[in-house]
């Protein structure tokens, strides 16, 4: 079976300003643009005891020997995945390097990170997301807003931050 991590296209500019990476459907007043257009999103979950360690799954194998991807593998880590610790998960950590864990070993209480690749077929990132800059973030997928801090505006971003 191939492998095919959870992804969601979105349409927006990758900017890099200072030390955070924003993605924002309008042009920033400031930092650095790195990617715009259609850009592939993908969700890290968090290494048990490894907080700064991500896995973004791309295959799930459950106790019986059923394969899971994509969306489907991304409901059964996230709904049933407490039912069944010991399957196992494919994916890749944040550096593209390969990982299979125990699904018991990833950390489900903690926030998904939110990463910004070019090409749905890349393996490495160009950037882990800190927040959604949109006038209108009806436009963007529902997972990612619910991952991402959002603001209207940056100056709102800059206050809260």
């Amino acid at each position: 079976m191939q492998r095919l991590p959870i992804s969601d296209k979105v349409r927006g500019l990758l900017t890099r300003l200072d030390d955070s990476w924003l993605l924002a459907d309008h042009a920033l007043d400031r930092g650095r643009v790195v990617a715009g257009g259609e850009l592939i999103v993908r969700y890290g979950i968090s290494i048990l005891g490894k907080p700064q360690d991500r896995l973004v799954p791309d295959l799930v194998v459950a106790d019986r020997g059923e394969m899971l991807v994509g969306e489907s593998a991304w409901h059964f880590i996230t709904e049933r995945g407490h039912l069944f610790p010991r399957a196992d998960v494919c994916g890749r950590l944040a550096d593209g390097t390969d990982e299979m864990l125990f699904l018991k070993q990833l950390d489900l209480a903690l926030p998904c990170a939110v990463y910004a690749y070019a090409d749905s077929a890349d393996c490495k990132p160009l950037a882990r997301i800190d927040a959604l800059i949109a006038h209108d973030a009806s436009a963007f997928p529902k997972r990612l807003l619910e991952h991402l801090p959002q603001c209207s505006r940056l100056a709102d971003w800059r206050a809260d931050g």
